[in-house]
């Protein structure tokens, strides 16, 4: 008995041809449903915060002391003159809510200062305490506003300083909170993806000390 053994076609180049692109096109369909997911989600979280900035409520005139200052310290610490009874006495004040890179955290530190000085120019601030008027040391805790603008916040929000909840001033604390998570997603400051910040102030002091 003869067996018969069937070839199969030996494939062509035009075979070869049609797999590739069959290939191709699934992995170009995968990728672009892929970035679409991901540009959804994106602006799903854009409107999201800019929804609830609009929503937030605004403070049109801060309720405060109007102070000169007479020197920023740091990103987070300035010499006021005008807090105490004597007007010509100059206190320490800390902006509360916030945490600046250390001066030895280069280039945030410096950074952080340097932003603070040109938002403060030579005009006067409005001083805003909260609960809490003072830390252990005595200086002052307080918001600092310039033309309605509260500084705390813009700091922030520039990627210049993170959200520090100190309790009990939590007056802010949700208006800081959407600053730091704007100023993450946009990759400001401390938030640059390309030369981002990798210890907290908090612990570069802990571990300097």
């Amino acid at each position: 008995m003869k067996t018969r053994i069937f070839l199969k076609k030996q494939p062509t180049t035009d075979d070869l041809a049609d797999v590739t692109d069959s290939l191709s096109v699934t992995f170009v369909t995968t990728s672009a449903a892929t970035s679409v997911a991901t540009l959804i989600r994106t602006i799903t979280v854009l409107c999201c915060l800019c929804l609830l900035l609009a929503c937030s409520p605004s403070q049109n005139q801060p309720q405060g002391i109007k102070v000169k200052v007479a020197r920023v310290v740091s990103g987070q610490s300035l010499e006021v003159v005008g807090l105490g009874e004597q007007p010509s006495l100059i206190s320490r004040l800390r902006l509360v809510g916030i945490d600046t890179p250390d001066l030895q955290q280069r280039p945030w530190g410096e950074d952080a200062k340097e932003r603070l000085e040109e938002m403060i120019g030579k005009s006067q601030v409005i001083v805003e305490y909260d609960v809490e008027a003072k830390d252990k040391i005595g200086r002052s805790l307080a918001y600092v506003w310039k033309d309605r603008e509260l500084l705390n916040e813009k700091l922030v929000a520039e990627g210049h300083a993170l959200f520090a909840p100190r309790s009990p001033n939590h007056k802010y604390d949700l208006r800081l909170e959407r600053a730091q998570e704007w100023a993450r997603l946009m990759g400001h400051g401390i938030w640059n993806p390309e030369e981002p910040m990798l210890i907290s102030p908090s612990d570069f002091r802990r571990q300097n000390r």
